[in-house]
This record gives structure tokens, sequence and C-alpha cells, in this order.
């Protein structure tokens, strides 16, 4: 089964790729944290922000939904 965004998150990411920065805000870490978590079904847990590694790692697996999607 092929997941896809919802219409309002689809928005939200379509804004968030839009952007071309090398760090996000505090805002766009929680809702990278929020989508992650509504899309691949875990728990509340966010990773430290010190951790950019699983950051991207969430960011790249937001973007496989966004290409099966948009």
């Amino acid at each position: 089964m092929v997941t896809k965004f919802n219409k309002d998150d689809r928005q939200k990411w379509k804004k968030f790729r839009m952007a071309k920065k090398s760090v996000i805000s505090r805002k766009e870490f929680e809702m990278v944290c929020n989508l992650h978590r509504t899309y691949y079904k875990h728990n509340l847990s966010n990773p430290c922000t010190c951790n950019s590694k699983k950051i991207n790692q969430w960011i790249a697996d937001l973007n496989k939904i966004w290409e099966n999607g948009n």
C-alpha cells in the first residue's frame, strides 16, 4: 500500500520543500516529527535536535511519501 499525505499535510510539506536552507527552525523540526510520527506510526518521542543524521533520515522518509503521491 502506498502512503500519501492528506491535503493539509501535503501543503505543509510543499512549503517546507520549497525552502532552500541547511538549518530548520524549531517549528519546522516539530512539523517533521509530527508528520513522521503520523505517517510512520511511531510513538511520541522526538529525536534529539543534535541528531542531524536522524532528522535528515526522517526528512528523506517524508520525501518518499511526497514522491509517491504529490
